[in-house]
């Protein structure tokens, strides 16, 4: 089972780094627009 994981992984790397990239860039507009309000 670990080998299978591990074989996803490595298969899957390139969409995984930008599903990553889509998760931080997610997390900053929903920081930003909470406290897009306190600045106004």
């Amino acid at each position: 089972m670990a080998r299978e994981i591990k074989s996803i992984i490595v298969r899957s790397r390139d969409t995984i780094l930008m599903d990553a990239l889509g998760v931080a860039a997610l997390m900053v507009m929903l920081l930003v627009g909470l406290a897009l309000p306190g600045l106004i």
